[in-house]
């Protein structure tokens, strides 16, 4: 396989782009995964392989790695890839071991060239779960196998000590962030922008409150429900950091940010408890893309459209906006998953999300403004 040789100080290992399917094929997992009635179990580790046996160890004594916890981590992963569109599903390398010493033949440069692949399986020392997860996903989506290669990092012809010493140096230092994450601190962090802590209440608010149509659907990476999600925190963050940031010059001038921020609130709250009124059976069905990211991005612009000419009063808008989108009603069909891509043809996720939204708003007879126009 094509592979790049790295060299860092004393030690040499490798980086490659595995496809899917062909990854999964030529790993170990040594602890159980669960999925949906499914669960991959562990590969026996042979007594005399003392690095199997000393990860495996590891894992059954760490705290992260109990089932019930894997289980959760996994589902979470898994459902991130089913959303994961413009996002690439695994931009993070997978790190994997050999004890082999693999034969490198390097083509037009030093650097670059053919890696010899090992006999036995590589043994996982950094990504069992993104792993595991895919597989689950690839089992119940076996078409987008060929659309998904993995980044992995290769060590080999190492002792146990190296592999030991890497897989808890991997496990015990948890200093990777994610964009779901970043999003959770912008509203603890003195130096963040005052319309992302903003627009971040609002997604807080969104995903908890109890009167929310869209709690605990917002995908967190962490969160505690077991509800299947909709769409990633940092997506929905995005959207409504373009209205709250064409809106801030307005904003800003109100004294009390929080309140405003509960007005904002509201008025998303309104907007979609309206939507899934009109939407009915198509609202949180899989057959339908009502509640996928597509649409859910192209609605809250719908919803910024809306509420700048309609926000208020508060008092009767869940009724008033009820009617006011009454024609989407006739659209379901459009939205049905078969063929909803051929129906609403684009280049990719930005231009699709922006041409749902002019249809929306068509349908509904609201006038769409770009944020840069708003803010005039």
């Amino acid at each position: 396989m094509l592979a790049t040789r790295i060299r860092q100080k004393d030690g040499v290992f490798y980086f490659a782009s595995y496809p899917a399917k062909d990854v999964l094929d030529k790993v170990r997992f040594i602890s159980r995964f669960y999925g949906e009635g499914d669960d991959i179990a562990p590969h026996t580790v042979p007594q005399n392989d003392e690095i199997a046996q000393f990860i495996a160890r590891v894992e059954r004594t760490d705290e992260a790695f109990q089932r019930q916890l894997s289980r959760a981590k996994v589902r979470a992963l898994r459902n991130f890839y089913e959303m994961a569109v413009s996002q690439p599903p695994i931009p993070g390398t997978v790190l994997l071991f050999t004890a082999e010493t693999l034969r490198f033949s390097a083509t037009n440069s030093d650097t670059v060239g053919n890696l010899q692949e090992p006999t036995a399986r590589y043994l996982i020392i950094d990504g069992q779960h993104r792993l595991a997860a895919l597989r689950f996903y690839l089992k119940e989506h076996p078409a987008e196998a060929a659309s998904i290669n993995v980044p992995c990092v290769i060590f080999d012809g190492r002792s146990e000590d190296f592999a030991a010493e890497m897989f808890v140096i991997i496990n015990s230092t948890p200093t990777r962030i994610n964009k779901s994450h970043l999003v959770d601190l912008y509203e603890r962090v003195s130096w963040a922008e005052p319309d992302r802590r903003f627009a971040a209440r609002l997604v807080e608010d969104l995903y908890k409150e109890d009167d929310s149509p869209l709690q605990y659907r917002i995908n967190r990476l962490g969160g505690r429900s077991q509800q299947d999600k909709w769409i990633l925190q940092a997506e929905l963050f995005n959207e409504l950091h373009r209205w709250v940031s064409a809106d801030w010059k307005k904003i800003r001038q109100h004294s009390n940010t929080y309140r405003e921020g509960e007005k904002y609130y509201g008025m998303v709250r309104d907007f979609f408890k309206s939507a899934e009124k009109v939407w009915g059976d198509a609202w949180g069905n899989d057959n339908y893309m009502v509640t996928k990211p597509v649409t859910i991005k192209a609605m809250v612009r719908v919803c910024a459209d809306l509420a700048r000419t309609e926000g208020d009063p508060a008092e009767g808008r869940v009724k008033r906006w009820e009617e006011r989108l009454s024609s989407w009603k006739e659209q379901q069909r459009a939205f049905r998953s078969d063929g909803f891509y051929e129906r609403f043809p684009a280049k990719g996720q930005i231009e699709r999300v922006a041409r749902i939204h002019r249809d929306l708003a068509k349908w509904a007879g609201i006038e769409t403004r770009s944020p840069a126009k708003a803010r005039e």
